[in-house]
């Protein structure tokens, strides 16, 4: 199918500081709009956590303490966050961690739907190695060449990346409806229900 005709669907990828839980210290929101990201109208915010940014997520990320100093603090940015995702379907890679940092950090906020890439990559491509969104870019062969520059384990280059993971997949699903069957993971917002079985009454 082609995901022109559905929307209100944002892509989105959050970056933690590495605690457990962790404070949040970069939100992309990318828009999918006729079928393709928007990045003109993407969202993205860095975050100055309440807990420092250990060195083994600085180390991932790129984003320490230094530089993330003289940046808005969560209940700076919250109220705008939240507006900004609305009751829009969200996309995520492995979307339970981004749906549960965002939820924990927004109590109030909830989604039409979660879409998981990584759960609708193992029904799409059956059989690889691994499913780690780095292997799925080079086994699909996405053109990231208009990327932001931030660079891989940046929210806004892996909300980039997730969007054309999905695109990509998309094409093998006929309907709206197979493609939430195969990616919305049981539990999570847009979770197709169970068929009851009929009863007498």
């Amino acid at each position: 199918m082609n995901l022109e005709t559905v929307p209100h669907l944002l892509v989105v990828d959050v970056e933690g500081n590495g605690t457990n839980p962790p404070d949040l210290v970069e939100i992309a929101a990318l828009p999918l709009r006729d079928g393709r990201p928007d990045t003109t109208t993407a969202g993205a915010w860095l975050i100055r956590p309440e807990r420092p940014v250990t060195a083994r997520a600085a180390s991932i990320h790129g984003l320490t303490n230094d530089l993330l100093t003289n940046k808005p603090t969560w209940s700076e940015l919250a109220d705008q966050v939240g507006e900004f995702l609305g009751t829009d379907w969200i996309c995520a890679h492995n979307a339970h961690v981004d749906y549960r940092a965002l939820s924990h950090h927004l109590p109030k906020w909830e989604p039409a739907g979660v879409i998981d890439t990584l759960r609708l990559a193992k029904a799409t491509y059956q059989g690889l190695d691994t499913y780690s969104l780095d292997s799925l870019i080079k086994h699909v062969g996405l053109d990231l060449s208009q990327a932001p520059r931030v660079g891989r384990h940046r929210a806004p280059y892996d909300a980039y990346a997730t969007a054309q993971l999905l695109l990509a997949m998309a094409r093998h699903y006929e309907t709206w409806d197979q493609l939430i069957a195969a990616a919305v993971p049981p539990g999570l917002p847009g979770a197709p229900q169970p068929e009851q079985d009929p009863t007498l009454w």
